[in-house]
């Protein structure tokens, strides 16, 4: 079942809302800030669950302080179209790719990676992407600094 955002009421968007800004908010705290019961907040947040609006919580570390300062983006050219069920399994077992997109446009694959050094992006391109058979040819991004990190706003 897909909802729309059209299809929320205010109560759901206001407890999207206060999530947004700290995801830990106790039920309760929430429902304090709504006006409604905590058995209210804690239906809504089922529902929205249910639905797939909210698909669970993560741990956000700070990479940075893992000692991986690298951050890239990289173009995959991949030799053609219906190679690409078999390099996303590839690219799925290395660590160091946290985002992978199927994309129009120039790139059939872009990937986010998160490396330890410009060595260590080296050694990732060389030994671990660029052998994957099926890919043409890589164009990578360093990027040089992360300003704006959200999710959607209402």
């Amino acid at each position: 079942m897909d909802l729309k955002i059209n299809e929320l009421d205010d109560l759901d968007i206001q407890i999207l809302e206060i999530l947004i800004k700290d995801s830990r908010t106790p039920y309760l705290e929430i429902a304090r800030k709504c006006h409604v019961s905590g058995g209210t907040i804690h239906v809504r947040m089922k529902k929205m669950e249910d639905i797939g609006i909210i698909r669970g919580t993560k741990l956000i570390l700070d990479n940075t302080k893992l000692g991986y300062d690298v951050c890239c983006f990289i173009g995959i050219f991949l030799d053609k179209a219906s190679s690409f069920n078999k390099v996303l399994n590839q690219l799925d077992q290395i660590k160091e790719v946290v985002e992978l997109h199927y994309t129009t446009g120039e790139y059939s694959i872009f990937i986010k990676v998160i490396c330890k050094s410009i060595s260590h992006l080296q050694d990732l391109l060389m030994n671990k992407i660029q052998v994957i058979s099926e890919i043409q040819r890589t164009d990578t991004f360093i990027s040089l600094s992360q300003l704006i990190d959200r999710n959607i706003q209402f």
